[in-house]
């Protein structure tokens, strides 16, 4: 009997909740990043991942647009529910992003295996955030005068994440999942030299009730991905996690064209990603209004409403 040939995967890119090619065609290497491939100059290769455009880009935030009002208008339990569900679909493939995660930082399978089980219950850290972030965020102001006084939090919008280059899963998770659980839309891209596990989350997404759009990735060179998306007039928000001093600069100057909302967390490379997160990258894309109302007439007896 014949020895059987491998079925290597096809990685592409997600958005839209489709799974696109890149309109340009390119391709380019993702080899693994043990330190003796390091010390070789070469690893073994893993794959070809889409190299995208700024076409795909401008795609992936019309998607993210598109999205946008459905998962924003949706209720912050059936946005837990969605989330909760995401993190059921990785438990199933937890095997498979271990290999991923392993070949992609160098790590060895114990310690991957801890990166990815960190992911899996960040997802359900943020799925029961959803509906307690208003509570914590918002409510009633003391004023004076016959007034109710009250804030919300609201979603800013399309929020452009570009994902941390070191940390492939755990840190890619922990800047995406706060961003969509307050009901923002993303584009996603993904490390530049360990892609493949982004890429491969884009697959439980589009299995986990996560309505297409919500998050789109895109994987390929950060700089130039990133820097049509810090100038696109229909971002609001961008995360500057993945890119390095200089480049961070000249994408907050490209930012500010339109007052996109910009979180540049500093030093990125100390961040620890398996600590508990809290609920400051919850709260960096969300915008407070606050309404007023009247109480009525206020008697000698007390209120009248």
């Amino acid at each position: 009997m014949s020895e059987r040939l491998s079925v290597l995967k096809t990685y592409k890119l997600y958005v839209g909740g489709k799974f696109p090619r890149s309109e340009s065609g390119r391709v380019y290497e993702v080899t693994t990043r043990t330190s003796a491939a390091a010390a070789a100059g070469k690893g073994k290769w893993l794959a070809n991942a889409p190299l995208s455009s700024r076409k795909d880009a401008r795609d992936a935030v019309v998607a993210a647009r598109k999205a946008f009002g459905g998962w924003s208008g949706a209720t912050a339990y059936n946005r837990g529910q969605i989330l909760y569900r995401i993190a059921e679909m990785l438990e199933g493939r937890r095997d498979q992003y271990v290999a991923e995660v392993a070949d992609a930082e160098g790590l060895s399978k114990s310690k991957a295996a801890a990166q990815v089980d960190a992911a899996i219950d960040r997802w359900v850290w943020y799925a029961g955030w959803t509906d307690k972030i208003a509570q914590v965020v918002g409510g009633g102001n003391p004023v004076a005068g016959p007034f109710f006084n009250l804030s919300s939090p609201e979603p800013t919008g399309v929020v452009a994440v570009l994902a941390p280059q070191e940390s492939s899963f755990l840190g890619l998770v922990s800047v995406v999942a706060p961003v969509v659980a307050t009901g923002n839309t993303a584009v996603v891209v993904a490390s530049e030299k360990s892609p493949l596990p982004a890429l491969s989350l884009g697959e439980v997404l589009a299995t986990s009730d996560l309505p297409g759009g919500v998050v789109n990735v895109l994987s390929g060179r950060t700089a130039e991905i990133a820097t049509p998306l810090a100038a696109h007039q229909d971002v609001n928000a961008i995360d500057l996690t993945g890119a390095d001093e200089t480049l961070a600069k000249e994408l907050e100057i490209a930012a500010a064209d339109n007052l996109k909302r910009v979180l540049r967390p500093q030093p990125v490379d100390d961040v620890d990603w398996s600590a508990t997160p809290g609920t400051d990258r919850m709260t960096a894309f969300l915008e407070t209004k606050t309404v007023w109302h009247p109480t009525g007439a206020l008697g000698a007896s007390g209120s009248s409403y």
